[in-house]
């Protein structure tokens, strides 16, 4: 009987195996750890109406994200001015590790009843956990500012019933 094809699968199996814990030992002895300093200091530094979460459903996945929960302080008494005017909470960048070990960068916009779930996210890609660093970071978050801008006040165009 020849098992060498079988050996070497075997061999590989193990060799993958190795990988998914070595990027799991740098999510939590790095990655993690640079994600909540640099997110933490983002909001401070920027104190908008965003808090950081750590996230830890499931024993295999962890997540940290930073996500809008109210107005800017400046603008509550502007908006007390409009009744009718309700903040819609939500709009997330997640930064959730999979169980390979990868990070997927997601972001998740506000709920609205009655809208369609199908665009509530955007993926952003999948990353290896040494590569997010916090130059890498601040970029995800300036994208994320952008698609939020981008869902707060929509293009026209983008409106069905016009032409791009």
């Amino acid at each position: 009987m020849k098992t060498e094809h079988l050996e070497e699968r075997v061999n590989d199996y193990k060799k993958s195996i190795e990988i998914v814990i070595q990027k799991k030992i740098f999510w939590k002895q790095k990655t993690r750890t640079i994600l909540l300093e640099t997110l933490n200091s983002i909001v401070t530094q920027y104190n908008i109406g965003w808090q950081v979460q750590e996230l830890n459903w499931i024993q295999s996945n962890e997540a940290i994200n930073i996500t809008f929960d109210s107005f800017p302080p400046e603008l509550m008494e502007k908006t007390n001015l409009i009744a009718s005017y309700q903040f819609i909470q939500g709009g997330s960048l997640v930064f959730s590790q999979s169980y390979s070990g990868d990070v997927h960068v997601i972001i998740l916009f506000p709920i609205v009843e009655d809208t369609s779930i199908e665009n509530s996210s955007i993926e952003l890609g999948i990353f290896k956990p040494e590569e997010i660093t916090e130059k890498f970071i601040i970029e995800r978050v300036d994208e994320f500012l952008k698609q939020m801008i981008q869902w707060e006040v929509p293009n026209l165009k983008t409106k069905l019933g016009f032409q791009s």
